[in-house]
């Protein structure tokens, strides 16, 4: 049986992880054993801050509709409660937007959230 030389897929398998490691500083870019880690480490982050990045935005939209709503005298969570009570389902997302670039239609919401509520003494 012949033998099985297997440079080819080694260098190819090597190829691909130092591609990955480009642009890493020192020997992270050019030394297999260094950029394996580093790239294996990369990795990591990149799929943990993949799910941190949706909370890190869902926290914008909330600051921005804070921000919107006090303009209007309410807070966020008083504000939150009232589109529950008045049955109106509008994500953060979509209330974000409007509240930047269609102030008219998101001062009508917030009338009707502020409706909702029992009158405060």
């Amino acid at each position: 049986m012949a033998r099985v030389k297997r440079g080819v897929t080694s260098h190819a398998k090597h190829k691909k992880t130092l591609d990955a490691a480009k642009g890493f500083y020192g020997r992270r870019k050019n030394t297999i054993r260094a950029a394996k880690a580093a790239v294996d480490k990369s990795m990591q982050y990149a799929y943990r801050d993949r799910k941190n990045k949706k909370r890190t935005i869902r926290a914008l939209w909330i600051q921005r509709l804070n921000a919107a709503v006090r303009e209007m005298g309410l807070t966020y969570s008083r504000f939150i409660d009232g589109l529950t009570k008045a049955g109106i389902t509008v994500d953060r997302k979509v209330l974000s937007e409007l509240a930047i670039h269609e102030p008219a239609a998101f001062k009508a919401i917030v009338e009707k959230a502020k409706s909702a509520l029992p009158a405060t003494a």
